[in-house]
């Protein structure tokens, strides 16, 4: 399982090194912007590590937290990583709302049979028996699933 930066749900290995560092350990990573891409998140998470009498070692560009100097660099580039989030995601909506004006922007495909599901609920089908019935329809499709 890929697991972003953006948060720390789901990041169980995150989690288990956080619960294992000891005092005098370093965490390292291979860019700021791996660890998290919030600023917030990573000074944090920097915090935490002090807390624990533990370091934070970045290899791209190198720096660490046991430094005045690496202090400085991971506020900076935390914040330089949110920002260009903040563009990528700007970038992203306006290509989308570009295209939409165009007529060639669709979405994503459905990952349920729409059709059947309105005709469901134009029956009077709830939506836990909607869902139910959808989950039964696509594990009967797939070889293995639901086992």
């Amino acid at each position: 399982m890929e697991v972003s930066g953006k948060s720390r749900d789901g990041r169980d290995e995150l989690a288990s090194i956080l619960d294992f560092i000891r005092p005098g350990d370093e965490l390292v990573v291979v860019k700021l912007d791996r660890l998290g891409r919030n600023t917030r998140n990573v000074l944090n998470l920097v915090h935490e590590l002090d807390q624990k009498g533990a370091g934070l070692r970045v290899l791209e560009p190198e720096f660490s937290t046991s430094t005045d100097t690496g202090r400085i660099l991971v506020t900076v580039l935390g914040m330089v990583a949110e920002m260009e989030r903040n563009f990528i995601r700007s970038r992203q909506q306006a290509g989308i709302e570009a295209a939409k004006k165009k007529g060639v922007y669709r979405g994503r495909k459905p990952s349920v049979p729409v059709e059947a599901v309105r005709k469901m609920k134009a029956d009077g089908k709830g939506p836990a028996e909607i869902a139910k019935a959808l989950w039964s329809f696509s594990h009967e499709r797939v070889p293995g699933a639901g086992s």
